[in-house]
């Protein structure tokens, strides 16, 4: 969840709070070079249009001394390019994970309670936001949520780089694209994490459901066999007399995969795909990332992301990504006269383990990707944006991002993708 604090003023607490929003992101892509030997896994190189719309409220209260009850229903709908989610490690619209069709669909995307003990330290205001209400907390702390949300509420922020509904709308820029972290297809599960503040560190810890299957929406809630790990460790610091923080995380999934090896062995022995055939229980899955965010004036922001994941078996809850780098700068309109306007560019490189490579070079197709053969190379994706503060709350977006060797098949692409987003806060 997003934590804007400052030094502490008298501040009124907030008892309950009611917040919505709502987005439409629309994208194109014109017909790019689709090398000789697409599959059913491969993005479609001829002219398409996809679209989400999202519409969701967080409701918020407070029932004892310290606690934080909230509960989001959310209405989604949308169609990717391709017909299905398919064609990129790094996908273009943050929101598609939520999107299953053109009919408008309600779930409940979170509910969970969060309890904060305060140990003193001097005091801190926390700013209204969604899924946060006003209040004063101690700056050393201990913070603990449990119930239905993501993974990525907690752990991995970035003031930069974080929101696919107001930032960068690419995978690789909202969080690590290595980062299997352990959800449902939607990007939600179900259990606890904690986080520790002192001084300036913060040591955060938690266990997440994984989905029964890779991708799939059905969580397996047997936590004490199948499960998501993280710890992450952030340290807050100056440069210049200005704000910023380093974050080392790491992960560790057990779940049902398959492994690469397996899979290339079958498919070199049979001539078929066979990734589903040969997943087995209890395959260990882990990676290690550094995230950092700088401000350098009032105005400018800078970040960088870096993780390596092992890759020796399939993608269990996110994208087909092993190796990912994202780094870029982030202006506010201020500068200029616009204070509500916002511009972002960003690098992101995705790469892929060796036994992944080897199995798609060998004919084979995974969840996301596979072109039939592969002359690899690392999927580089460059995106920039401007958002516009329309009125009060409500911003216009539009966003560029240039992708080559999409899917890391040199011998397709470039692929150029036009997109308009519209978002309202209330």
């Amino acid at each position: 969840m997003t934590c804007a604090v400052a030094q502490a003023e008298d501040l009124v607490t907030e008892t309950t709070s009611a917040r919505y929003q709502s987005t439409y992101n629309w994208q194109w892509h014109p017909s790019f070079y689709g090398g000789a030997t697409p599959t059913s896994k491969s993005l479609v190189p001829r002219s398409e249009r996809m679209y989400t719309f999202s519409t969701t409220a967080h409701w918020g209260t407070r029932l004892w001394e310290g606690s934080e009850v909230y509960v989001n229903p959310e209405i989604a709908s949308g169609i990717p390019f391709s017909s299905e989610l398919v064609g990129l490690g790094g996908f273009t619209n943050g929101e598609i994970t939520r999107a299953g069709g053109s009919v408008p669909k309600l779930y409940l995307q979170r509910l969970f309670l969060r309890q904060t003990w305060n140990h003193g330290g001097g005091s801190e205001k926390i700013e209204s936001d969604f899924n946060q209400m006003a209040g004063n907390v101690d700056k050393n702390r201990f913070v603990l949520t449990v119930g239905n949300f993501s993974t990525l509420d907690v752990f991995d922020d970035n003031a930069y780089a974080k929101d696919a509904r107001t930032q960068f709308m690419n995978w690789g820029g909202w969080t690590y694209a290595a980062y299997d972290y352990a959800a449902d297809a939607r990007g939600f599960g179900w259990g606890f994490a904690g986080e520790w503040y002192q001084e300036d560190w913060v040591l955060r810890f938690g266990r997440m459901t994984p989905p029964k299957f890779p991708n799939g929406l059905a969580l397996d809630f047997r936590f004490n066999r199948y499960y998501g790990d993280q710890v992450e460790i952030e340290k807050g610091y100056l440069v210049n007399n200005r704000p910023g923080k380093l974050r080392v995380l790491a992960y560790r999934n057990r779940g049902v995969l398959a492994r690469f090896d397996d899979a290339r062995s079958a498919l070199t022995a049979t001539g078929q795909e066979t990734i589903l055939d040969v997943r087995t229980s209890a395959q260990i899955k882990y990676g290690l990332g550094i995230n950092a965010e700088q401000e350098i004036t009032d105005a400018i922001g800078v970040f960088l992301r870096v993780m390596k994941s092992d890759g020796r078996t399939e993608t269990q809850a996110f994208t087909e990504v092993d190796e990912s780098l994202a780094l870029g700068a982030y202006f506010k309109g201020a500068a200029w006269g616009r204070a509500d306007d916002t511009v972002g560019v960003a690098l992101m490189m995705n790469g892929l383990s060796r036994e992944r490579r080897q199995y798609l070079e060998a004919g084979g197709v995974s969840f996301f990707i596979g072109d039939g053969s592969l002359n690899y190379k690392p999927e580089t994706i460059v995106e920039t944006f401007y958002s516009i503060g329309v009125v009060k709350n409500v911003w216009l977006t539009g966003d560029y991002q240039h992708i080559q060797n999409p899917a890391y098949n040199a011998a397709r692409g470039p692929v150029h993708v036009f997109a308009i987003r519209a978002h309202a806060e209330f």
